[in-house]
């Protein structure tokens, strides 16, 4: 069973919960919506040595608040009839069908046409639209993968899709694995390709130095342009 132990830090107008675990490395996270802040801190470390830790990185954590509370989010969904929603970057209206049979979410034109048993709620009408998401998502990626490993040289054991809070994707090089944020379905094609090939990117170089840097700029030269439009597009608010 892991162990693990929960307390908080407080920095004056700071406080920082603090999460002690079975792990070797320190982790400094900023959460959205509010910006809180969480790390996460190798059991054996006393709690000094991470106060003097976060107070290292006070320039770092507002910096990082400033950005995330300055963020634009998208009003939350309601799931109603003529209701905008997004798709690669593409405004669509959502046409709330009503029938008793299996549920299920098309694409026709300008619409997304999601069909739903009368009387489900807004949760369960949000599942049928994250499917839709996942299912587009998956189609897009497989063939940015199958073209980026061979233009960088490496090889992907398996990837998945689910919704993450603070990152757009994540990468394990030690295992070949990456995931991607389901919200990415909701941006433009581009904005997509740019994180295949930063993930693709960390099986060469697993920091964010200046070697993984030169990478990018050498296989993809736009790469900040993606990175800066991904990043100026609505997040989702739930």
């Amino acid at each position: 069973m892991a162990v693990q132990t929960i307390t908080t830090i407080d920095l004056g107008n700071l406080v920082i919960d603090v999460v002690r675990k079975n792990i070797k490395n320190v982790h400094l996270r900023v959460y959205p919506p509010s910006g809180n802040v969480q790390i996460s801190a190798p059991l054996r470390m006393n709690l000094d040595t991470i106060c003097v830790f976060a107070i290292s990185k006070l320039d770092w954590i507002e910096k990082h608040q400033q950005k995330i509370r300055s963020q634009v989010r998208e009003i939350p969904r309601e799931y109603i009839d003529r209701e905008s929603h997004y798709l690669w970057g593409k405004r669509y209206l959502l046409s709330l069908v009503e029938l008793d049979t299996s549920p299920s979410l098309e694409l026709c034109h300008d619409r997304l046409i999601l069909q739903v048993r009368p009387g489900t709620n807004a949760i369960d009408k949000q599942a049928i639209v994250n499917e839709f998401y996942c299912q587009q998502l998956e189609a897009a990626i497989s063939p940015l993968i199958d073209k980026w490993e061979r233009l960088i040289g490496v090889s992907v054991t398996s990837f998945s899709i689910r919704k993450m809070k603070t990152k757009w994707g994540s990468c394990t090089p030690s295992l070949g694995t990456i995931r991607f944020n389901l919200e990415l379905a909701k941006k433009p094609t581009e904005c997509l390709e740019y994180v295949v090939v930063h993930e693709l990117v960390h099986l060469l170089e697993p920091s964010h130095n200046k070697r993984f840097i030169a990478f990018m700029d050498a296989f993809m030269p736009k790469w900040r342009f993606y990175k800066s439009e991904l990043n100026r597009l609505p997040i989702d608010s739930n």
